[in-house]
């Protein structure tokens, strides 16, 4: 039995064609997509057609597809079928009718050729047929795996093989793994600057695809024989985590022998082009944009006559029906050759709106054409400095980089007009950086020949000491991150550099935030860098704390935390100290997936580290590291705050801010700020002589008296700088010399005033000005596409596309009008008439589905969020006596603010009907599910308006949405995205009692035009005899004085000939020696009401307030009182209450859900209760720090107590607090 299986085996070894037969095969494919449950919409399309293949030679084979059919479906599952498409047949017939050669041994496809007009889509389609030929048949077992190539890529396969009894033919089952192929057959688009997160992997994925083979095959005297197969690939897509239920896919495909015969005659073709083995071919991935489908014939003037529509439909506002045909633009514009894109500009540059609008979407190209067309404008020079380097900043990080695009971009280094202006010439050095930094993400290893540039300019720039391009080189090879530029950016730091160089503080900086992208690339080296400036104590204590961030970027391994813990043991210097234990703090918390065992490691230091750098305070340096992660969602967020301090200094030195969003996998730093306030740092000094902390008169003359001395600063050194990164790419930074700090009191100083632009700019506001900004941005393209079994894409893309635009006019009239200087406005009258618009609309798609230059089919999620404030008003500001006004229109229109429209569809297109796309929203018309549903889904379906109307001011807000959603409980949170969404906040007219002119608003922070006796005040507020003291004590005399206000506000709606309508506040201030009391009025005006509110403020030992309100502050009146102490002079303590006498019926309703709603929150939060009777009409509150880290809690509420010892406290209570030894009492 044995040989005999042996001897089957041998036969099968060969799963081979005979070149002297003819074989016709049955084809039939077929992919649809959809959430694999009843009654909800899917899409699919299906191909099916006769395979014939021919011999040619011994191992050369013609394939010739005949009797296609194409046909598409989208509906809802069981209730529409698949609807042929002529038009898309006849362009596929005809392409997949011409003859195909491939070679064919040891079943194995080799190289396929065709004719050169052959697209590479349908080639594909033909790799799809071929696939089924491509298999591995062992002849010593039954139950093999092996790594092998098919249309997936080099991918690992499992076969298993038996004889079917009956027919005595063998059944293969081949699965592959097409989640971890080595070379596998996917693209992705957009995501060079987010880091992958492996071990986010642990916790689950949103892509998992599963692929299975079953064939038939009859031993034959040539050798094994396909009878049958079906090939079936299934994909299960989440934005989140696929165990919270998924989007699906599933591909099938079927091949059947129909009759073999003898070879006829030997066949005859025309000359034919290789197209490559039996891999999966890309091609124009970048044109075919998932979202959309158009003609892409004739694209120039297509595309001007759509930038023309666009410009003209949102330059006054935005037409959010509009907006979604910029994409549009963008597509055509990749197609366009570059002499195309000439003629475009020509066409357009001389109309400033049309020139913007070419210029904001020639960005989107993403090949070496935009770079061509910059360089003939940098040499041409007819860009201004601020649409070059806002142009190239955007084109840059656009671009999809190849090798030959990193030589081209090196052009931009050399070009005159790119030195011409400082900011460009920052944003050519830092973009040329990014270019580099996503070169080296896609191609390993990255030659350093693509850094190259920027070393010389590091190299050069050190050679001569100029201190400006040194910054602007290291921070350009910041952006790059190529581990090849470790060795020059160590010729910059103390104590690692070969040949040590006296540089400021500033460059040397910039040196260790150089590193900061190399950390993943290179970390090894990095960890020695940093670890070696960390542990130099005679260095700088900023320069010790950066290094040490960036080190802490590397993700250290336990080792190399336990030696950083066992040194710390030993710091001496207190503000790195506190620092680096501050950022353990943070990282033993962290709860995302890429900090996993950075977390175990930092939480052991720090409970080492506790006992001597626990109680360290904020005068010290600071580095805050804060996260969320949910498995469920596959997505986070953290955040890190840096504050960098000098023993010497009362100012920061350095404040860092960065966000971070992980989603699915990814890494994306979002955006970072930093400040570094050096020269201000040393102008201040380590104190401020006459500052007592207390922001009054004194302490603003005392700041002001230093910043006198602002000549004493060193002429080369900044005085403040910032930066901006986004992606972890810097963008932007400026520093601010003493030179600027000259400039600007010389442009305010009378002698100057004449040729300032700053005059110029207030004669310009007195004619009136206009302004009209319009810009369209692709703020988010990210791409995944990878093969299918049946040789079409399958991609799950994400677009995010923005248009923004800004209108306004504006007219000032001065008097009188500053002749001297700008401080003249100080003692000037103005008034401002001004009207415009503001908005911008946000479309964002998520399209999971086939997407080919022929058709497209999917599901898609739909997104749209217009914002809008239209405006117009007059503004009356004089600032001798402190007084504003403004005046605007009532409203006379609904006008609709903010929305926000969402659904998910099942999608259909093809070229060859690109305006009659089929898109069917994925739930069903009606929410009731059907009878011969077995799984009843649950749906959701609210729906509301909520209207405030204020009559007297003749307007109103309104609050709409419509949600609906229909789900199983298992797709949590994916549920969140299945179904249509829509919300709007909208302003609309109210109706009024008599018609409204205008709406008034007043403020007057000068002395009180209508001040008060004493007696008037008292009766107005009816306060308790403290507060009645308090207001004698403040009088001169308590019959006759006056207390005046010192703030009065007014609303008004204004009527002609008829009185003013609305509500007016007044604040008095009546201090006593060491309390700072203030009252508030606030009145109704109008005829027949008499509705006040009045309250009452105390500050001294403990902080009151005492609100009033209702008819003559009578009706209702609750109280609040706040204390901090040490408790037993050491621990702070926090109290507080809230008492009531009266309170409305709704503000009752609210207080008895709240009262409701505590004891189950509180027992999720650990907290214990006590069912015990408190004072009836009273809360309190009472906060203890229990250690440097936890709090205890207790609160009483009328019917129980909640209370929780040694709550954690994200923020570490300072033992270095000035002690307040007055114990208060509980109330």
């Amino acid at each position: 039995m044995r040989g005999l299986l042996l001897c089957c085996f041998v036969a099968l070894a060969d799963i081979s064609l005979n070149p002297k037969k003819t074989y016709e095969y049955k084809y039939e494919g077929e992919v649809n997509f959809g959430l694999g449950k009843p009654n909800l919409a899917e899409s699919g399309v299906r191909i099916i057609c006769k395979a014939t293949i021919k011999g040619v030679s011994e191992q050369t084979f013609l394939l010739q597809v005949s009797e296609l059919s194409f046909a598409e479906y989208n509906g809802l599952a069981d209730e529409n079928g698949y609807n042929p498409s002529p038009k898309v047949i006849k362009r596929l017939a005809a392409e997949l009718a011409k003859p195909f050669i491939f070679e064919h041994a040891n079943g194995h496809v080799g190289d396929i050729r065709a004719s050169a007009e052959v697209s590479t889509a349908v080639v594909n389609i033909v790799r799809g047929i071929l696939g089924f030929f491509q298999v591995t048949v062992k002849t010593t077992q039954n139950i093999y795996e092996l790594e092998e190539t098919g249309i997936h890529g080099k991918c690992q396969s499992n076969y298993a093989i038996e004889e079917n009894e009956e027919t005595k033919d063998w059944v293969i089952t081949q699965v592959v793994d097409v989640n971890n192929c080595k070379e596998k057959a996917a693209m992705y688009r957009g995501m060079a600057t987010s880091v992958v997160d492996k071990l986010s992997k642990e916790r689950g994925d949103s892509v998992i695809s599963i692929m299975r083979y079953n064939y038939t095959i009859k031993p034959t005297a040539e050798g094994g024989l396909i009878t049958r197969a079906h090939g079936l690939e299934r994909q299960h897509f989440s934005p989140f985590n696929v165990k919270g239920g998924s989007f699906k896919m599933q591909a099938m495909k079927n091949l059947i022998l129909l009759s073999v015969s003898d070879l006829a005659r030997a066949s005859t073709y025309g000359p034919l082009e290789s197209k490559g083995n039996i891999v999966y071919k890309f091609e124009d991935e970048d044109i075919n944009i998932p979202i959309l489908m158009q003609n892409l014939d004739n694209p120039v003037p297509k595309a001007i006559e759509l930038i023309k529509r666009l410009a003209e439909a949102n330059s006054k506002s935005i037409d959010s029906n509009t907006t979604e045909d910029s994409i549009k633009v963008y597509q055509l514009m990749r197609v366009i050759p570059y002499e195309g894109l000439e003629s475009m500009w020509k066409q357009l540059a001389e109309n400033p709106m049309y020139r913007q609008w070419i210029l904001d979407c020639i960005v989107e190209v993403g090949d070496a054409k935009v770079l061509n067309f910059l360089e003939a404008r940098f040499k041409e020079k007819d860009l201004t400095p601020v649409e070059a380097w806002q142009t190239l900043l955007l084109a840059f990080h656009h671009v999809e980089v190849t090798p030959e695009l990193v030589e081209m971009a090196k052009v931009f280094l050399k070009l005159p007009f790119s030195r011409s202006n400082t900011y460009l010439w920052q944003t050519v050095a830092l973009s040329y950086g990014s270019l580099v930094n996503k070169y080296c993400a896609g191609y390993t290893p990255c030659p350093v020949t693509a850094v190259q540039p920027l070393l010389d300019m590091a190299t050069e720039a050190l050679r001569s000491g100029n201190k400006e391009e040194m910054v602007v080189a290291l921070k350009a090879l910041g952006n790059a991150g190529h581990p090849g530029s470790m060795k020059t950016i160590m010729r910059y730091l103390p104590g690692v550099a070969a040949t040590p160089v006296d540089l400021p503080l500033w460059v040397q900086s910039a040196a260790v935030n150089a590193m900061r992208l190399i950390t993943t690339r290179d970390p090894h080296k990095v960890q020695e860098v940093t670890m070696a400036l960390f542990l130099q104590k005679d260095l700088p204590s900023e320069i010790r704390m950066l290094a040490f961030r960036i080190l802490f970027d590397t993700k250290p391994s336990m080792a190399l935390v336990s030696a950083v813990t066992a040194h710390l043991l030993e710091e001496r210097d207190l503000q790195v100290a506190s620092f680096a234990y501050s950022y353990l703090e943070g990282f033993a918390k962290s709860r995302t997936p890429d900090n996993h065992y950075l977390s175990i490691a930092s939480s052991l230091a720090v409970k080492i580290l506790a006992p001597r750098l626990g109680r360290l305070s904020y005068y010290h340096s600071k580095a805050k590291h804060v996260d969320w992660f949910d498995d469920g969602w596959l997505a986070g967020l953290s955040s890190e705050f840096f504050m960098l301090r000098n023993v010497n200094n009362i100012i920061p030195s350095e404040i860092m801010a960065k966000d971070k969003l992980h989603f699915i996998g990814r890494i994306i730093e979002l955006m970072e700020l930093g400040i570094r306030a050096e020269g201000i740092k040393d102008l201040f000094g380590a104190g401020i002589p006459g500052f007592k902390g207390d922001f009054s008169m004194n302490d603003l003359m005392a700041i002001f008296s230093v910043l006198q001395k602002w000549e004493t600063m060193e002429d080369d050194k900044p005085v403040l700088s910032v930066y901006s990164r986004v992606s972890g790419q810097e963008w932007f930074f400026a520093d601010m010399s003493k030179e600027t700090i000259r400039n600007i009191i010389t442009a305010l100083s009378p002698a100057s005033w004449k040729s300032s632009p700053l005059q110029a700019m207030i004669e310009s506001l007195q004619r009136g000005i206009s302004w009209d900004y319009t810009r369209p941005f692709l703020t988010w393209e990210a791409r995944y596409i990878q093969a299918t079994t049946l040789g079409l894409p399958v991609e799950i893309s994400k677009y995010y596309n923005s248009i923004t635009a800004i209108n306004f006019n504006a007219k000032v009239a001065v008097n009188p009008p500053p002749t001297e200087s700008l401080l003249q406005l100080l003692n000037s009258e103005m008034i401002l008439e001004t009207d415009g618009f503001a908005g911008v609309t946000k479309d964002f798609w998520v399209f999971y589905g086939i997407n080919t230059k022929l058709f497209q089919s999917g599901s898609e999620l739909k997104t749209k969020n217009p914002t809008a404030v239209p405006w117009k008003l007059s503004a009356k500001i004089n600032i001798p006596e402190m007084k504003f006004e403004l005046d605007f229109p009532p409203c006379k229109e609904e006008l609709q603010l903010f929305s926000i429209r969402s659904d998910l569809f099942a999608v259909s297109r093809n070229i060859e009907e690109p305006d009659s796309a089929k898109m069917t929203s994925i739930l069903p018309p009606s929410d009731d599910p059907r009878d011969d549903q077995v799984l009843k889904p649950n749906t959701w379906h609210p729906s509301s308006r909520i209207c405030y109307k204020c009559p007297v001011s003749g307007m109103g807000l309104c609050m709409e949405y419509e949600l609906k959603r229909q789900y199983y409980y298992e797709e949590y949170p994916l549920y969140y995205v299945l179904g249509s969404s829509n919300m709007a906040l909208k302003m609309v007219p109210a109706q009024t009692m008599k018609a409204v002119d205008k709406i008034h608003f007043e403020l007057d922070a000068g002395p009180s035009r209508h001040p008060e006796s004493a007696h008037q005040l008292l009766a107005t507020l009816r306060l308790s005899k403290e507060a009645t003291q308090r207001i004698n004590l403040s009088s001169d005399s308590a019959q006759n004085s006056t207390t005046e206000a010192v703030l009065n506000f007014k609303a008004f709606a204004i009527s002609e000939n008829q009185k003013p309508e609305g509500y007016e506040a007044a604040m008095y201030y009546t201090p006593e020696a060491s309390i700072q009391n203030a009252q508030l009025i606030v009145s109704q005006v109008g005829a027949n009401t008499n509705w006040k509110m009045c309250v009452d403020t105390r500050l001294d030992a403990e902080a009151k307030v005492h609100v009033r309100w209702g008819a003559e502050c009578q009706t209702y009146d609750v109280s609040m009182k706040a204390s901090a102490a040490y408790l037993n002079g050491s621990k702070p303590e926090v109290k507080a209450k809230v008492q009531w006498n009266s309170v409305s019926e709704y503000m009752a309703e609210i207080g008895r859900r709240i009262e409701r709603y505590i004891p189950g929150m509180a027992f999720l939060y650990g907290f214990s209760q006590e069912n015990e009777r408190n004072p009836e009409k009273e809360v309190s509150a009472t906060v203890v720090a229990a250690w440097t880290d936890s709090i205890d809690v207790k609160i009483k509420l009328p019917e129980y107590t909640v209370y929780s010892r040694a709550m954690s406290f994200p923020v570490p209570w300072s033992s270095q607090w000035p002690h307040n030894t007055t114990n208060s009492t509980l109330y």
